[in-house]
């Protein structure tokens, strides 16, 4: 792993949570122990990150704001109609509802860390980063291939017609749950802020790295965070194309 690829990785740490024992941090973490210079970056990352935690917690609710919802929560028990059974199946509905939220959050990280959605949500807060910058910068495809290679990240991926003729703007390799990630970057010729290279996010990546991973090479949509995604499976890997916009932008590259 490189210096800019334990960047990437960690820029996702929060060291707040259990992320130091997370898998897929761990080749990253020891790097800082190694890299003095990527020790610095992670320790100023993290202090970073603590700041802005506390300026959230050290905002306070307006005074009185605790009394009145319970007061008013009250106040909507009292005037429950319990014996209405619509009233019960709504309140039977909404306990079921907190339960079912509750186990979501309560499960060990093995049981919903390691899945596509969280995959596919790593890989797409990757993009999103402001510290997110590519390994290699450069609109040669033969070029983005033998760097892959050379990382032993998946080189020989598949394109669609409209993303070969897409223009490229470099690479780089991740890391999921010790898996290497192969990432192509295009932009589509949209517009882009200031700073910003690519608009256009392709990830490929062994399905059997991320359970629940799509078994089609249908694409399925997803909408995550400020991205569009789109998600297939072939020839054995697992492909995800995101990028700010709707499905029907996504679709033109497929």
């Amino acid at each position: 792993m490189t210096r800019d690829e334990a960047k990437r990785t960690l820029s996702l740490f929060r060291p707040w949570t259990n992320d130091a024992e997370a898998p897929e941090f761990a080749e990253a973490l020891a790097l800082t122990r190694q890299d003095a210079e990527l020790g610095r970056w992670f320790a100023q990352h993290c202090a970073a990150q603590s700041a802005i935690r506390s300026g959230f917690q050290a905002i306070s609710p307006p005074a009185g704001l605790k009394e009145q919802i319970i007061s008013e929560h009250k106040a909507r028990v009292r005037a429950a109609k319990w014996g209405n059974p619509r009233t019960i199946a709504a309140t039977i509905c909404a306990l079921m509802a907190l339960v079912v939220i509750g186990v979501w959050f309560l499960r060990s990280p093995g049981e919903s860390g390691t899945d596509f959605a969280t995959y596919r949500s790593r890989m797409v807060r990757t993009a999103l980063s402001p510290s997110y910058s590519m390994d290699l910068e450069t609109n040669s495809t033969p070029a983005i291939r033998a760097y892959l290679a050379q990382h032993q990240a998946s080189s020989n991926y598949a394109l669609s017609q409209p993303l070969t003729a897409t223009t490229a703007t470099g690479c780089g390799v991740l890391n999921w749950q010790g898996h290497r990630v192969t990432m192509v970057c295009f932009h589509s010729g949209r517009p882009l802020p200031p700073g910003e290279k690519t608009d256009l996010f392709l990830f490929v990546m062994n399905r059997d790295a991320a359970p629940n991973a799509p078994r089609s090479s249908r694409p399925q949509f997803a909408q995550v965070n400020r991205m569009q995604t789109a998600s297939w499976t072939q020839d054995g890997m697992v492909y995800l194309l995101a990028a700010p916009g709707d499905e029907e932008f996504l679709k033109k590259y497929l």
